[in-house]
């Protein structure tokens, strides 16, 4: 999920109840609910580098405690350099406490991006397989709207508490915040109820010819009964638009991709350090030989040279209207590669960036 809605999560979950007993849960649960997310830092050493450890070690089961540990470390240096004494009615700092909150705040991290589909690896270094639920989209507005408004409902009470005078209590908005964890986990039920039953309508609607060797459903942002539906057979991928409210199945010849050929180029490029990443994270691959094409925001190849571009299925349609828009190797989770005449690789680019 998007940084903004794991703060928030991390926040709520403190004021939900945590926050009574032990001083600086609610900050360290904010902190720890994010602080996976600093596998960002990777990208600087180039694009590639970025894309092969997001969502890598730092989103893992084993990683969970030291990152709790961490939080645990910065909540104790903060507390060091405090000039003023708690608040008086506070309860004082429980540190197992509150690295078990940071612990849980983490996993809650790995939980919501397991909700969307472009996953992560839980089990990673001893299992490297990538798992993804793909019930909600990576920004979720229902999900932030209820998280951000039980905050700032409670910020609001407690304006008009002060305004007529009544005493200010010690801990607010633990029932907003609870209330809001509560439909999330409503929203996901429904969610993905109805992915199911996107699958199974795509399934028994004859649609797709051929026998359907793998299928799965993309979330919108915004409805939650619409589904763009991937099917994969041995020659091609087919695509369709559900509605599951109305059991409609909308797909037709336009919407088949066709497994592209694998020449010795494409070869060359799948075992290149683009083509082992993205393949192992791929679900529905592309991977397209498109001659001497460009990468778009690039340098062009040399005469000589042949472009092979990456893409997944999943990621082939327009998240704010339904239908696909697919156009491998140029959104900014597609690759390139540049294949020489010798079939070496020349150059390497994800999302239009080249990794020196």
């Amino acid at each position: 999920m998007d940084p903004l809605t794991h703060f928030l999560t991390g926040a709520n979950l403190g004021r939900s109840g945590f926050n009574r007993k032990t001083a600086y849960a609610t900050l360290a649960m904010t902190l720890a609910a994010e602080a996976p997310d600093l596998d960002v830092f990777w990208g600087f050493k180039g694009p590639l580098d970025g894309f092969e450890h997001h969502r890598g070690i730092t989103h893992t089961l084993i990683a969970a405690p030291v990152i709790a540990l961490v939080t645990l470390a910065v909540i104790w240096l903060i507390h060091k350099a405090r000039r003023k004494p708690l608040r008086a009615g506070l309860p004082p700092p429980r540190w197992g406490l509150i690295f078990l909150f940071a612990l849980i705040a983490d996993l809650s991290h790995l939980l919501l991006d397991y909700t969307n589909n472009y996953g992560l690896r839980p089990f990673f270094p001893f299992n490297p397989r990538w798992y993804e639920r793909s019930i909600v989209f990576i920004v979720d507005p229902y999900i932030m709207a209820a998280l951000a408004g039980a905050l700032v409902l409670s910020w609001i009470f407690g304006l008009a508490d002060r305004e007529i005078g009544a005493k200010r209590p010690l801990f607010r908005g633990r029932g907003w915040s609870m209330a809001a964890l509560v439909f999330i986990v409503l929203y996901w039920s429904l969610r993905n109820a109805e992915k199911g039953h996107a699958i199974e309508l795509v399934q028994n609607s004859g649609v797709v010819a051929d026998p359907i060797t793998k299928i799965d459903a993309e979330p919108y942002p915004f409805n939650p009964f619409t589904w763009h539906v991937v099917a994969e057979t041995k020659d091609y991928y087919q695509t369709a638009e559900v509605h599951t409210r109305r059991d409609d199945v909308q797909s037709d010849p336009t919407d088949i991709t066709y497994k592209p050929a694998v020449t010795p180029q494409v070869a060359a490029a799948k075992q290149s350090w683009l083509g082992r990443v993205y393949l192992d994270w791929s679900e529905f691959p592309l991977v397209t030989d498109v001659g001497n094409d460009p990468v778009a925001g690039a340098p062009p190849p040399e005469p000589t040279w042949h472009t092979v571009e990456f893409d997944d299925m999943r990621f082939g349609y327009s998240a704010f209207g339904e239908g696909s828009s697919h156009n491998p190797g140029r959104n900014p989770l597609g690759g390139a590669v540049y294949i020489g005449p010798g079939n070496e690789v020349e150059a390497i680019f994800i999302g239009g960036r080249e990794q020196k």
